[in-house]
C-alpha cells in the first residue's frame, strides 16, 4: 500500500512538473513558431541601395522590422534568432535610410540574441494630425516637380527647396530635430533631419538616395547623403549648403566626388559601404565651368566672367598648388586689374576686390564693386 501511495505521489509531482515547464516554454515562446520569412518587394528594392548589400538573413530581419513598425507594432516576431550585433546593425541601418519612420524614438532595444524585436516609439499628441502634417508637407515640396526631367534637374530642386524651408538647429532645440518631420513640417532640423528630408523627396522623385553618417575635419558627428545622378553617385550635403542667409547658398557641396568631398567628410563604414563617387560631371563648378585645373584655367575663367559683366566670380581648385599660383601672381601681385582693363569690363572711377577664401575647399569668390 506505501509503494502505492509513493508512486501515486510521484506521478502527481512529475505531472506537476510537466505542466509548470509546459508553462514556461509557452511563455517564453522557445517552442514558438517562426514567422515565414519575407523580403521587400523589387519596386520598393530600387530605392533601398543598402538593403542590397545585405545578407539574405539580415535582409529577412530587415523586412520583418519595416512592414512591423510601418504599421507602428510594438513588439514584432522575427524570421529568425540572431545574435545581438548583426540585430543592432540592422536596425540601425533602418532607423537612419528609411526617413518616413519619424515617430521611432532615438533609443532601441538589444540583448545577446533577439526572437522578438522591441520598438520604442515617440511619444506623440496627435500622431494622425502629425501624419497628415507630413503628408501635406511632401505634397507641397513635390508640388512643383511635374517639368524635372534629368536627375541633376531633381537633386538641385531638392536640395533648393529644404534651403529655403528649413532652418538649422542643434539636436536638443527640438524633439524632432533630427527627423524628416522637423525639417519639412516644422522648419527646422539638424543635420540628420536635413539629410533624411533629402532622401524622402529623393525617393519620391525616383532617386536612389542614402543617409550617410560619419564626422567632419573637426571630429564632429555629422550626416549628409549620397545620391545616384546618371548611374553615377555623387557626395551631397545639405546642411552645409545652407547659410540661414534668405538668398545665399554655398554649392560647394552639391553632386562632389569623394576627392573634393573627402577633404572635410569622413564617412563611417561600419555599418555599410559607401558608394564610391568618382565623378565630378555634375558638380556645380564644372557644370558652371568654374573649375580650375591649372592656372591658365583659372585665368581663363576670370576673363570669361569679367567679359560678360559678372561682378561676383566663384572659382573652385583641383589641388592647393594651383590654388595658391592664382592667390599669389592674381591677387597679391594684382595682375587682375589689368584684366580688368583688358575684358572692358565697366566700373566708375575705382573699384573694389572683396574676397571670400575657403582654403580648405580650395574655393575663392571674388566680388568686384
Amino acid at each position: 500500500m506505501g509503494k502505492k501511495l509513493i508512486t501515486a505521489l510521484f506521478c502527481i509531482v512529475c505531472v506537476g512538473c510537466l505542466f509548470m515547464a509546459w508553462r514556461y516554454i509557452k511563455k517564453s515562446g522557445i517552442m514558438k513558431d517562426y514567422p515565414d520569412v519575407e523580403y521587400l518587394t523589387e519596386k520598393e528594392k530600387a530605392q533601398r541601395p543598402i538593403y542590397k548589400q545585405l545578407s539574405t538573413k539580415e535582409k529577412g530581419i530587415y523586412t520583418a522590422l519595416y512592414r512591423g513598425i510601418s504599421e507602428r507594432k510594438e513588439m514584432i516576431p522575427l524570421p529568425y534568432e540572431v545574435d545581438g550585433n548583426t540585430y543592432s546593425k540592422v536596425y540601425c541601418i533602418l532607423e537612419k535610410q528609411e526617413s518616413e519612420f519619424y515617430y521611432l524614438d532615438s533609443v532601441y532595444y538589444t540583448a545577446q540574441k533577439v526572437r522578438d524585436a522591441k520598438i520604442v516609439y515617440r511619444d506623440m499628441t496627435r500622431p494622425h494630425q502629425k501624419e497628415e502634417d507630413l503628408d501635406s508637407a511632401v505634397e507641397a515640396a513635390l508640388s512643383e516637380t511635374d517639368k524635372l526631367v534629368t536627375d541633376e534637374e531633381k537633386a538641385r530642386y531638392i536640395n533648393d527647396y529644404i534651403v529655403r524651408k528649413c532652418k538649422y538647429i542643434t539636436g536638443d532645440d527640438s524633439e524632432f530635430a533630427s527627423t524628416v518631420y522637423g525639417c519639412l513640417v516644422r522648419g527646422e532640423a539638424n543635420c540628420e533631419g536635413y539629410a533624411k528630408a533629402f532622401n524622402l523627396l529623393a525617393g519620391k522623385l525616383g532617386l536612389e538616395s542614402v543617409v550617410i553618417t560619419g564626422t567632419t575635419d573637426k571630429g564632429e558627428n555629422h550626416a549628409w547623403n549620397q545620391v545616384k545622378i546618371d548611374n553615377e553617385w555623387y557626395n551631397i550635403d545639405v546642411t552645409w549648403a545652407d547659410t540661414d542667409v534668405i538668398g545665399e547658398m554655398r554649392q560647394m557641396y552639391f553632386l562632389c566626388s569623394d576627392a573634393d568631398f573627402s577633404k572635410t567628410h569622413y564617412a563611417d563604414d561600419t555599418l555599410f559601404t559607401p558608394f564610391p563617387c568618382i565623378s565630378n560631371k555634375w558638380n556645380y563648378y564644372v557644370k558652371s565651368g568654374l573649375y580650375a585645373d591649372t592656372y591658365e584655367d583659372a585665368e581663363e575663367i576670370v576673363r570669361r566672367e569679367l567679359t560678360n559683366g559678372n561682378g561676383t566670380i566663384e572659382i573652385r581648385f583641383s589641388n592647393s598648388k594651383v590654388y595658391e599660383k592664382f592667390r599669389d601672381k592674381f591677387i597679391t601681385e594684382e595682375n587682375v586689374f589689368k584684366m580688368l582693363d583688358e575684358t572692358g569690363f565697366r566700373y566708375g572711377e575705382e573699384v573694389t576686390l572683396s574676397l571670400k577664401e575657403n582654403e580648405q575647399e580650395l574655393c575663392l569668390t571674388m566680388l568686384f564693386s
